[in-house]
């Protein structure tokens, strides 16, 4: 395992998360969970080197800190790293919240501490409703050694955060998908600018990029073929020094050997290799994206007058994400994709020849269901 130095001790630069713990059900991430081998995997991942366990109030229904607790207490307390997160819209009561997760997790004190989530709704009531100065003050009681945050802001309001408080740390999605594609170099550089460091969530962007496409995946097995795929991800990341912790919400045993091999020396990716990654990433995001430019030719002709080029944006950020949450409550019913007659008149003046009317069923379809097919 290697490790950064931060402060005064060493973390392991591979983080276990704890969101996506197996379930008695079989499944990852729900509840209620199987604690025999979620403490099997933590086992091995210690083991293995690991010394920074990430899990939230939130996760699981509560039963994630429930379950670290349990498996971490047969542990000497000073052997690893306790992250766990307060979530305001989940209880705003700060003190109570955090009570319960010293008793959840079997522990005086939480190692790193993080506001979670934080966002455009939810900036203010952080900023104002006192947990700041709270959390502050159990830091100086010992109860907590570092305070920061996690982040799904866009860039000017992480840039109003991170300047609201001398924070020890932060966490955002950090992937090298989203650094081209989504505004994540800019989040990054606001905090290396600020000597704020880095713990990377999303690091495989919840298994997206563990496996691309068959094609892709194959390319990269032949370029490197005792790497998986998943580890050209952690890599990547190793080339940007202000990241102190990649975490991986690992879900299976195999998860855990894997991740724990790429990470058993530092062997960031070169020059070359990033540049071939970054490729790579412009094919697989071409192969599942509808090519729209929002030229809005298509819009003039449509019979029910569909905003087409921003319902095109919905379905290539559902696939981008690969989850559907409701993603079209903001469109009025008079303009939801099921109002499309098929009449194809889009189609003909599209001049990226894209078979709207079949997207926009594709839509429909997703906004009844959650599912595509």
């Amino acid at each position: 395992m290697i490790y950064q130095a931060f402060k005064d001790i060493k973390v392991s630069r591979l983080g276990m998360g704890n969101m996506r713990l197996p379930s008695l059900a079989g499944e990852k991430g729900k509840f209620p969970l199987d604690y025999s081998e979620s403490a099997r995997m933590i086992d091995a991942a210690i083991k293995g080197g690991v010394n920074y366990f990430d899990t939230a109030y939130v996760y699981q229904n509560g039963d994630s800190e429930r379950c670290v607790g349990e498996a971490m207490k047969r542990y000497p307390r000073d052997s690893y790293y306790l992250a766990t997160k307060f979530n305001y819209r989940a209880n705003p009561d700060y003190k109570a919240v955090f009570a319960e997760q010293l008793e959840r997790l079997q522990t005086d004190h939480i190692d790193f501490y993080l506001l979670h989530c934080m966002t455009e709704r939810n900036i203010d009531s952080y900023l104002t409703c006192g947990c700041i100065e709270y959390f502050e003050q159990m830091k100086k009681e010992g109860k907590i050694t570092y305070f920061g945050f996690s982040s799904h802001a866009q860039p000017e309001t992480l840039r109003r955060f991170a300047d609201a408080h001398d924070w020890d740390f932060a966490q955002i999605q950090m992937n090298y998908l989203d650094w081209e594609f989504g505004t994540t170099e800019e989040e990054y550089n606001i905090l290396t600018e600020r000597n704020i460091p880095v713990i990377v969530m999303e690091s495989v962007r919840g298994g997206r990029l563990s496996s691309l496409t068959p094609q892709l995946d194959e390319e990269l097995r032949k370029a490197q073929p005792t790497w998986s795929v998943s580890s050209w991800a952690f890599r990547w990341l190793m080339t940007h020094d202000n990241v102190l912790v990649m975490l991986s919400g690992m879900s299976t045993m195999d998860q855990v050997v894997d991740n724990l091999k790429t990470f058993e020396k530092d062997n960031a990716l070169t020059k070359e290799q990033s540049d071939f990654l970054i490729d790579i990433a412009h094919r697989f995001k071409e192969g599942f994206t509808v090519p729209c430019t929002a030229c809005r030719y298509c819009t003039p002709n449509c019979p029910m007058q569909l905003d087409i080029p921003s319902l095109l944006k919905v379905y290539n950020d559902y696939k981008y994400n690969r989850r559907w949450e409701n993603n079209l409550k903001d469109v009025e019913e008079a303009k939801q994709p099921s109002n499309c007659v098929g009449c194809g008149s889009c189609k003909e003046h599209c001049p990226q020849n894209i078979d709207i009317p079949s997207y926009m069923a594709k839509l429909a379809k997703l906004n009844e269901t959650g599912k595509e097919e």
